[in-house]
């Protein structure tokens, strides 16, 4: 069923806010996949926090212009779904890779972040990003290391007391 111009005009909109908004985005090849993988695939990408949609490619051109995946613009052929990272950067290629490896149909062919374009064979390394929480766990781990080593080197001198104490116990029990 063809689009009014009204809901053209709507869509453009949509993904334009969304795509100024996102950290990164995915477009892949769903050439084969049935209404079920897709429904799927979308209900996977809604519990990740990414927004997918299947757009034509001229209005996806529409969309993406003035914002940071413009250079995806050439990039946009054959039937894709496009997949907006609004939470982290890797949550859309995580999402796409994950689906992929059990539907081999879903094809990634462009990837873009930070107003660059990425080859599909990228997906990894933008999936294997740190979630928001993880690198907030690794920020805490870096910024409480020295305090954890500085009361380790101020306990050791006690514990070899200690330790030197208990040896010398045990020698005298022993003799």
């Amino acid at each position: 069923m063809a689009l009014r111009l009204e809901d053209k005009k709507t869509l453009v909109a949509e993904v334009k806010t969304v795509a100024e908004t996102a950290h990164s985005a995915v477009a892949a090849e769903y050439r084969g996949l049935t209404v079920g993988q897709m429904t799927t695939l979308r209900k996977e990408a809604r519990e990740a926090g990414v927004y997918l949609r299947v757009v034509k490619n001229t209005l996806a051109r529409l969309a993406l212009e003035g914002t940071d995946f413009e250079c995806m613009k050439d990039e946009l052929k054959g039937p894709l779904v496009l997949a907006f990272s609004t939470e982290d950067p890797g949550s859309a290629a995580r999402v796409i890779k994950a689906f992929a490896k059990a539907n081999d149909k879903l094809v990634t062919r462009v990837i873009s972040i930070g107003g660059q374009v990425y080859p599909a064979s990228d997906l990894e390394r933008l999936a294997n990003l740190p979630t928001l929480d993880q690198a907030r766990a690794m920020l805490l781990g870096v910024f409480q290391a020295p305090a954890s080593q500085l009361a380790r080197t101020l306990n050791e001198p006690a514990a070899q007391l200690a330790r030197l104490l208990a040896a010398r116990r045990d020698q005298l029990e022993a003799a």
